[in-house]
């Protein structure tokens, strides 16, 4: 595994890479909240092995990438840019995407606003975008799941509580949400590590804020790349029908459910996501 990084024009990006340099087919691997590019870390050396190009960016504020200021830094449009700043920075035209919680959220955003640059697309545990907005405006039970996200429209209060007890508001969350042993203390002191580089919880957090703040306008709301959908149906903060839900605005998808797991499926179903991406991918 290597370590590399990728402009997006001041924006630097933090990246881990494997796989053959030259390999015919690159696979970007998107984190989401509270993570970084070790979220992916049980599917890169198997992906690598099977001959994909694989490339797992630390997304803008997170980590060891660049945490540029104001919540409009964060819009979804801005997300977008990065990941195809890194696929014009590796030269190809089209590349598979994959992502997880906020890396889904990006990677349905970068399949809609730019349908040519990407070739197969998978997401793990959030629904299309229209589906999101529409249980958040219409489903109590959603309303209820998704209530960190109104919190975090605060100002410095959750930076305040997040970062407070050696950051025990995240970790805890992470445990809590997850299967018993899916973190292990190694995870969660890198995770703190992580969250302790300078300026990283505001710009996490800044994520959610601009989702608020400066909503993505998609002229087609259809995905018209083969997509294929893998939901944990244990999911503490996103209700399970949303998955299904999505199929409908894809022109070809497929859902795989996984009734025993949480959301942090990649990390709790390792070596059955691996197979279902190099499956996807492969074909």
């Amino acid at each position: 595994m290597e370590v590399t990084t990728f402009q997006n024009g001041s924006i630097k990006l933090n990246a881990v890479a494997a796989g053959p340099a030259n390999g015919p087919v690159v696979l970007l691997l998107l984190h989401g909240f509270p993570e970084f590019w070790r979220g992916w870390h049980h599917q890169i050396e198997p992906l690598a092995q099977a001959g994909f190009r694989v490339i797992v960016p630390d997304q803008r504020g997170y980590n060891l990438s660049d945490k540029p200021p104001g919540v409009a830094s964060y819009a979804i449009s801005e997300l977008v840019s990065d990941v195809i700043a890194i696929a014009d920075q590796l030269g190809r035209e089209k590349i598979f995407l994959a992502g997880h919680d906020w890396g889904a959220a990006v990677a349905w955003s970068t399949a809609l606003l730019h349908p040519t640059r990407i070739a197969k697309l998978v997401v793990l545990n959030v629904p299309h975008p229209s589906v999101m907005r529409r249980f958040l405006g219409t489903n109590r039970r959603q309303l209820r799941k998704s209530w960190y996200m109104f919190f975090f429209q605060l100002p410095w209060l959750p930076e305040a509580l997040f970062r407070s007890g050696n950051f025990n508001m995240g970790a805890s969350s992470l445990v809590r949400s997850s299967k018993p042993g899916t973190f292990s203390n190694e995870d969660l002191e890198l995770y703190r590590a992580a969250w302790s580089q300078p300026g990283a919880l505001t710009s996490m957090i800044h994520w959610y804020r601009a989702a608020f703040r400066h909503r993505a306008r998609f002229t087609d709301r259809t995905v018209h790349v083969p997509t294929r959908v893998l939901w944990g149906e244990r999911d503490k903060f996103l209700l399970a029908e949303m998955a299904q839900a999505s199929l409908r605005y894809c022109d070809q998808a497929e859902l795989f459910t996984f009734a025993d797991a949480s959301h942090w499926l990649q990390h709790e179903q390792p070596a059955r996501v691996s197979e279902l991406l190099i499956d996807f991918f492969r074909a």
